[in-house]
């Protein structure tokens, strides 16, 4: 058998977008596919930390990180059954991706209704302290500032989510709402994410801080077209096959590497009024409308720098 592959170069196909497309083939079976370099920032603990691969390799402990926001998930759910375990994790029960109802690949055996409205996990005193079983999140594709070479998850739980917006303290929904009042594009910008100081759990609020030079710009657009954005917001969940846990099957779940932020709820609060599309949790409100008629924001700027010098420090 002849091992010379010259007379094959001559194909128009092979400087075509589909001859790219067919040589994925030849790098799964080369052993060359899968997802990857993963990485994400987590924030267990109270703390930033890179993770890549599963694998812990910075923390930034001041409080605030500056990234730029490449893109989101919609808001989706997530329920795990029983008590965390993280020296044995398992699999999510159910999930949703549009907390509408539960995703096409959940086993049906693990639904518990129809539709997220009428899950019995939804309900208030399902999970810990009174609050929902089933909890709200999100991933953002991030990067960040001054490294516009690499693509981030990050995983963002109900209690950063949603939020009244007091004080100028804004959950990212709410950050989002201001930003687009002010008629500013959330990935031309340096964005600041800060713990909230007072919860007793992982919480973050986000603030501008700079809009970005115009090469940072043309990096960071650049950098959205890539494939690792669009597998940093998809909710992937990988479950093992029953009776193969040992013979080689499906990779079980892991939440360290697959990236679901678990943590213990908060305790019960006093109760306070919400505002709830569906009530994400007890002590969580969903926010109001942030427009330029709204007392709590700054009026709308005809200039970015004019609304960062609203918001100030």
């Amino acid at each position: 058998m002849t091992t010379d592959l010259s007379a094959f170069k001559g194909n128009q196909l092979v400087s075509s977008d589909l001859f790219k497309k067919l040589m994925d083939v030849n790098k799964t079976l080369s052993g060359g596919g899968g997802n990857g370099t993963s990485r994400r920032i987590s924030i267990k603990g109270g703390r930033f930390r890179e993770m890549v691969n599963g694998e812990q390799v910075r923390v930034n402990s001041s409080g605030s990180m500056n990234i730029v926001i490449l893109s989101s998930s919609g808001v989706g759910r997530t329920y795990f059954e029983g008590t965390y375990d993280p020296e044995n994790p398992a699999p999510p029960t159910c999930w949703s991706a549009d907390s509408n109802a539960p995703a096409a690949d959940v086993p049906a055996e693990n639904r518990k209704a129809s539709a997220c409205r009428d899950c019995p996990m939804n309900i208030k005193g399902s999970g810990q302290n009174n609050g929902r079983a089933c909890r709200f999140n999100a991933r953002l594709a991030v990067a960040v500032e001054n490294d516009y070479s690499k693509v981030y998850q990050l995983q963002l739980p109900a209690t950063s989510l949603f939020g009244d917006g007091k004080d100028g303290k804004l959950g990212m929904q709410a950050y989002a709402k201001f930003l687009s009042a002010n008629e500013m594009p959330i990935i031309a910008l340096v964005t600041t994410m800060y713990f909230d100081e007072n919860s007793e759990t992982p919480k973050l609020f986000f603030k501008p801080a700079r809009p970005l030079a115009d090469e940072e710009l043309r990096e960071v657009l650049e950098l959205a077209e890539h494939e690792d954005v669009q597998k940093a917001i998809t909710l992937s969940v990988y479950q093992t096959d029953k009776g193969d846990e040992k013979s080689g099957g499906s990779k079980a779940y892991n939440p360290k590497t697959q990236g679901f932020e678990i943590e213990d709820e908060p305790a019960p609060k006093k109760a306070q009024k919400t505002e709830a599309m569906d009530e994400p949790e007890e002590e969580v409100a969903e926010p109001t409308r942030v427009t330029s008629k709204t007392e709590d924001a700054p009026k709308p700027a005809g200039k970015l720098q004019d609304v960062l010098s609203a918001w100030g420090d």
